[in-house]
């Protein structure tokens, strides 16, 4: 657990081709059902501070209590994404923390010498993906846990448990 930020919740990796990603941990790790969207609403997306309008697909599963993110950005728009894959990287790109007390969390980073890379707002609520890096996979994302984030994400939980290997793919949130 993270001293700072609190218990890892998700692992995230950027993907070039989201669609064999999913079937590789459909078929191979025989994890899912996967929750794919593919273009994430979001408001406000900011790049080092600059507005960006990413066009990006994910999926999300869990294996556990673990949750897996996949993200393909379909657009050349600034984003984190694309520094990663630019420095030729694909896969795990970052974990992601959930606190209830995103504001006070964001702050203390911010005081604690982190410096926001990206971030943006969503129906779901924010995120910030801060820019420190020690080596790939390990950027910290925060996503702030709302109401309706812990709704879907307790929703994908709850189906792993459930999943008998029947549509292994949805295109919707659950619940």
């Amino acid at each position: 657990m993270s001293q700072l930020f609190g218990p890892l919740r998700q692992m995230g990796y950027v993907v070039r081709d989201i669609d064999a990603a999913m079937r590789h941990w459909i078929e191979v790790c025989q994890v899912g059902p996967w929750f794919y969207i593919d273009k994430l609403a979001m408001v406000d997306f900011r790049y080092r501070g600059s507005p960006s309008a990413p066009h990006l697909s994910i999926a999300l599963a869990n294996s556990g209590d673990v949750q897996l993110e996949l993200i393909q950005q379909r657009d050349e728009a600034p984003t984190m994404y694309q520094d990663f894959l630019g420095r030729g990287h694909e896969g795990l790109q970052h974990f992601s923390t959930w606190p209830e007390n995103y504001d006070e969390i964001y702050e203390r980073a911010l005081a604690a010498g982190y410096t926001a890379g990206q971030e943006a707002d969503s129906p779901r609520g924010r995120f910030v993906y801060f820019l420190q890096e020690g080596h790939p996979g390990t950027v910290i994302e925060m996503a702030h846990l709302t109401e309706a984030r812990a709704r879907i994400f307790d929703g994908v939980r709850q189906a792993a448990i459930e999943w008998d290997g029947s549509e292994p793919i949805r295109e919707t949130w659950p619940g």
